[in-house]
């Protein structure tokens, strides 16, 4: 084992392990509940020599266990700590100190941004709970408090890309007018060729680098407001979970050309106006490169085991955006609906009576 791939964030004052507060954007000490900025926390890193821990010098050779796993040691109690070859943050199961894993972010996989949780679990589980209200299907196990517990903050890889994209699109374009005479209906299509070209610029097409998460829930959770990206510091993931990257820059580009191409194609099709019907026949594209920042985002996710299969929920941690599949519980489906069948007769009844 190795505890000096293993790095913490402690309260200067007191020793104890410090956490990031999304809401006031400061790091607290649950101990003495002193509270630092990220100028103090700054300052603290760099006469700990933290900064250092970027340079490609700086990784580790870790042991690992016979299930290809990573083992390390936590600097707060000394139990061994167990991660998959992806995970870049961690906890202890036993003190619940963070363990961020210094050589999984170093060289190309030290990240250039991050967004900062702004939402906190508590903002995660209220929102969690709130979907299921007025859900009288969904099953009573989803709102159980040990499930609800679970969700966990977790700083997702992302590529983001700048594209200049000179595109032109070529289309059939039809007006079409119908019109009755005697008896008989009839009908006109006037066909014409189109074309429209233009250039443009995306900035921060988002591209999930991760093969542990869904691309489609990642999707549905955007947008980020990238305003709010920082420098990366290890501090922010102090009390969250963090992954790197396993889908690099080049693989991921291929989704990121193909948003492209897509919206320099509707925003040229949405030029082309005073027609019933276009269709596009053809389309071509220079796209250029401008810039790739590989970056983390915070997203609050929860997965619940129902009947077999697997119900994630994840939560924007910056917007509160929040997607889920809840599902419905089949023997209270039916007793719902065997419940008002029951009333529409009862009332059906009632009603035949008085009229009788």
């Amino acid at each position: 084992m190795s505890s000096t791939g293993v790095m913490d964030h402690k309260c200067k004052n007191c020793g104890a392990v410090l956490k990031f507060n999304p809401h006031d954007q400061n790091w607290v000490c649950e101990f003495c509940k002193s509270t630092f900025n990220k100028d103090e926390i700054a300052s603290y890193e760099k006469s700990r020599g933290v900064e250092e821990l970027t340079k490609e010098t700086e990784a580790v050779k870790l042991d690992t266990n016979w299930e290809g796993m990573d083992v390390y040691s936590c600097p707060n109690c000394g139990a061994e700590i167990v991660a998959d070859e992806n995970t870049s943050a961690t906890f202890c199961v036993y003190c619940k100190n963070t363990a961020i894993l210094k050589n999984k972010l170093v060289g190309e996989f030290n990240p250039n941004k991050i967004i900062p949780f702004y939402k906190t679990k508590e903002d995660a589980i209220a929102a969690f709970k709130n979907i299921g209200k007025g859900k009288i299907l969904m099953p009573k196990f989803f709102n159980n408090k040990k499930n609800i517990d679970e969700i966990r903050g977790v700083y997702i890889p992302f590529w983001l890309y700048d594209y200049n994209v000179a595109g032109n699109i070529v289309g059939e374009a039809k007006n079409i007018s119908t019109w009755t005479s005697g008896d008989r209906q009839y009908t006109k299509v006037d066909t014409f060729a189109v074309t429209r070209g233009g250039s443009m610029s995306f900035q921060k097409i988002p591209v999930d680098g991760s093969n542990n998460f869904d691309n489609d829930t990642m999707n549905s959770i955007e947008p980020f407001d990238y305003q709010g990206l920082v420098d990366f510091n290890h501090s922010y993931l102090s009390g969250f979970l963090a992954q790197k990257y396993d889908v690099g820059k080049d693989k991921a580009s291929e989704d990121a050309l193909v948003r492209a191409k897509n919206s320099t194609n509707e925003v040229l099709k949405r030029d082309i106006v005073g027609y019933d019907e276009v269709i596009i026949t053809n389309s071509n594209h220079n796209v250029s490169l401008v810039n790739c920042d590989y970056v983390l985002l915070p997203v609050w996710l929860l997965n619940i085991k129902y009947k077999n299969k697997i119900r994630t929920f994840a939560m924007n941690g910056q917007t509160g955006k929040l997607i889920g599949d809840l599902p419905i519980d089949s023997k209270r489906a039916i007793f719902v609906w065997l419940l008002s069948f029951a009333i529409c007769m009862l009332v059906g009844s009632l009603i035949w009576y008085m009229i009788g």
